[in-house]
């Protein structure tokens, strides 16, 4: 039973993964590509560069220079340049050549610049955030991230969003008017809605239960939640009489069946649920 648990969830992790990786390829190429949309990062850069090296598309530079980063990180990092960011370093810039070998768009989908850009941000805003969730990344800056991180003092959160501003003010110069004013609004939307799905994807549920069915309801959580509790004993302010608290942390979806299930095994249980952004530890994220 542990063992299909394990599996499943493995299963699962590299099916999110994947998808988070398509997501953000897709809105490269579909619409920040045939836009000349910058945002910034290796994504980027490669479509200013593929401006000025005629023999190479945007897909291969983009492949080249993740390839490139990646030895520089395994150079400078050893163990911190993951196994996942090389995945994901290799399967985005792959999905990128094959859209364009098989699918080779000469123009953007519609005539409508906004909706194009609306629909690069959220493709590629809600990828990278699904990616990072999954404690991996696209490569490109983030591994220029975690190198700055390890060997200097540098803000590595400011140093990028200066160097994708940089890059995304370049498209003024590359491209036109219009592609730079799109490029910085796409810039910083995309910022917004990575921090917003991050933390919405990463929400918890920290329930608190007060009851006297103390063995009903802890049997069910160790048995079939398969998840562990505090508890301890209270005293009611109105009544003086000792009351048993269990605190577990677990899922939206958990939180909801452990609501229903206490109710129906002690209707006079009192029950807290509050949102928990952000739980360190086994069972939820490494605090590493």
């Amino acid at each position: 039973m542990a063992d299909g648990k394990k599996f499943f969830q493995t299963a699962n992790y590299w099916i999110v993964l994947n998808i988070g990786t398509l997501l953000l390829a897709a809105g490269v190429y579909f619409f920040k590509s045939t836009n000349n949309f910058v945002f910034g990062g290796f994504s980027g850069l490669a479509l200013i560069l593929a401006k000025y090296i005629p023999n190479l598309n945007q897909s291969l530079i983009l492949l080249i220079m993740n390839a490139a980063m990646l030895i520089f990180g395994f150079i400078f990092l050893g163990k911190g340049c993951t196994f996942k960011t090389v995945y994901c370093s290799t399967v985005y810039s792959l999905e990128n050549f094959l859209f364009e070998t098989f699918v080779h768009l000469e123009a953007p989908l519609t005539d409508q610049l906004f909706m194009e850009l609306t629909y690069s941000v959220l493709l590629t805003g809600i990828g990278s955030a699904i990616i990072f969730n999954c404690g991996a990344s696209s490569g490109g800056t983030d591994i220029v991230a975690l190198i700055l991180k390890k060997y200097t003092s540098i803000n590595v959160g400011r140093a990028l969003l200066f160097s994708d501003i940089i890059i995304a003010a370049s498209s003024f110069i590359v491209f036109d008017t219009t592609s730079g004013l799109y490029s910085m609004l796409g810039l910083f939307a995309k910022a917004f809605l990575i921090d917003g799905v991050i933390e919405d994807i990463g929400k918890s549920k920290y329930v608190t239960i007060i009851t006297n069915e103390v063995e009903k309801v802890g049997g069910y959580i160790i048995n079939t939640m398969r998840r562990d509790y505090t508890t301890y004993v209270a005293q009611g302010g109105y009544t003086g009489n000792n009351k048993h608290v269990l605190i577990i942390v677990c899922n939206r979806h958990e939180a909801r069946r452990l609501r229903a299930t206490v109710k129906a095994l002690d209707p006079a249980s009192f029950i807290i649920v509050s949102d928990a952004t952000e739980i360190l530890g086994k069972g939820f994220r490494d605090p590493g």
